[in-house]
C-alpha cells in the first residue's frame, strides 16, 4: 500500500474512534416548579388508643391550694387577671356582690405562686390551684400597717368553693395555704385579717390542739428553746426557713408568717412563748386536730406524718 493510502486509512480509523467516545455530561438543568415532580402524600391519622384500662397509681395534679388577696379593687382584679398582665387565678371571688369567677381551668397551671416553696416542694404554680379574693391589703399608717377586713359572705364563699376543690381534687388539710406561707417575707397574702380558723371550724385545716397549747406555753415561759429549735420546727411543718441558729431577718419573717395564721393579733416576728408553744404544737404529729362532720366533733389529725 502507498504511504498516501496508509495515512488515510490512519486517520479514518481515527475519526472512527472519537466519533465512539461518550461525550462529557452536561450540566442539569435547574428544578424549577413546571419540571419538580410532586411529592407523595403524607396521611396523618390518629392514635389508635385503647382507654379500657386504667391504672391505680395516679392523683390529681391539684396537690396544693393556695389563698391569696388582690390588693385591687373587683374591676382591676378582673382586669390584671384576665388579661396580660402575666398573673392569673384558677378562681376569683368578688367582695360585693359575692360571688366566685372561674378564670382558668383547673386542668391547666396559673400563674399565681410565683417563686414558692412548701414542705419540700418548689414552682407550686404546677401542682396548685389558685384563689385569688378581692381584698385591698394594706396600708401603711403612722400608727402601723393596718389590714383591710374581709365581709363575712366572702369569707362564706371561700369556704364553700375550698370545701369543693378539696373534695374532688382530695387536697391533704395541710395544703390548704396562704401565698404568704409559701413565700414568707416576699407576700403577705392573704393576711392576719383572713380568718384560718373559720376554715378549721369548718374541717377543712387542722389546728393546734388548744389545751395542749396553754401547757406547752408554761413549759416555754420557764425554759425558753433556742432559735436553732425553733427552725427545725417551723421547717417540720412546711417552711423555707433558715437553719443559721440565729434570729436573722428570713427566720422572723417565717415567723411573722406563721403568727399570721395561728396569732394573728401579733404578728411582729418576735417569738414569745405563746408563738413557741403554737410552733411546736404545729409540728407535732399527734398535737393537731380536725373538725369533723358531727356539730363539736374533733379529731386528731396526723395525715402530714
Amino acid at each position: 500500500m502507498k504511504p498516501t493510502a496508509l495515512i488515510a486509512a490512519a486517520l479514518a480509523l481515527l475519526l472512527s474512534a472519537c466519533a465512539s467516545v461518550t461525550p462529557p455530561p452536561t450540566a442539569a438543568a435547574p428544578v424549577t416548579a413546571a419540571t419538580a415532580q410532586p411529592a407523595a402524600s403524607i396521611v396523618v391519622r390518629p392514635p389508635r388508643i385503647d382507654r379500657s384500662y386504667t391504672s391505680q397509681n395516679q392523683d390529681s395534679r391539684a396537690l396544693y391550694i393556695v389563698l391569696h388577696y388582690t390588693v385591687i379593687d373587683w374591676e382591676k382584679s378582673l382586669k390584671v387577671l384576665t388579661t396580660g398582665g402575666q398573673v392569673s387565678a384558677h378562681y376569683l371571688v368578688r367582695d360585693n356582690p359575692v360571688a366566685s369567677y372561674a378564670l382558668v381551668d383547673e386542668n391547666r397551671r396559673a400563674w399565681h405562686a410565683g417563686l414558692s416553696y412548701w414542705a419540700g416542694n418548689t414552682n407550686l404554680n404546677s401542682a396548685s390551684i389558685g384563689i385569688e379574693i378581692v381584698n385591698a391589703g394594706f396600708v401603711d399608717t403612722p400608727a402601723g400597717r393596718v389590714y383591710a377586713p374581709f365581709p363575712q359572705a366572702q369569707i362564706d364563699e371561700v369556704i364553700a368553693l375550698v370545701r369543693d376543690i378539696q373534695q374532688r381534687h382530695n387536697v391533704k388539710p395541710e395544703r390548704i395555704i396562704g401565698h404568704a406561707d409559701i413565700a414568707p417575707g416576699r407576700k403577705q397574702d392573704p393576711g392576719p385579717n383572713f380568718p384560718w380558723k373559720q376554715l378549721a371550724d369548718a374541717g377543712l385545716i387542722p389546728w393546734p390542739d388548744g389545751p395542749l397549747v396553754m401547757v406547752k406555753m408554761l413549759e416555754h415561759e420557764v425554759a425558753p428553746r433556742e432559735v436553732g429549735w425553733l427552725q427545725e420546727r417551723l421547717a417540720r411543718i412546711g417552711y423555707n426557713v433558715s437553719r443559721s441558729g440565729q434570729m436573722d431577718v428570713p427566720t422572723k419573717e417565717v415567723v411573722a408568717t406563721f403568727q399570721m395564721k395561728y396569732r394573728p393579733r401579733d404578728i411582729s416576728g418576735a417569738v414569745d412563748a405563746e408563738t413557741a408553744a403554737l410552733i411546736e404544737v404545729a409540728s407535732t404529729p399527734s398535737a393537731m386536730r380536725v373538725a369533723g362532720a358531727a356539730e363539736g366533733e374533733v379529731r386528731p389529725y396526723t395525715s402530714r406524718w
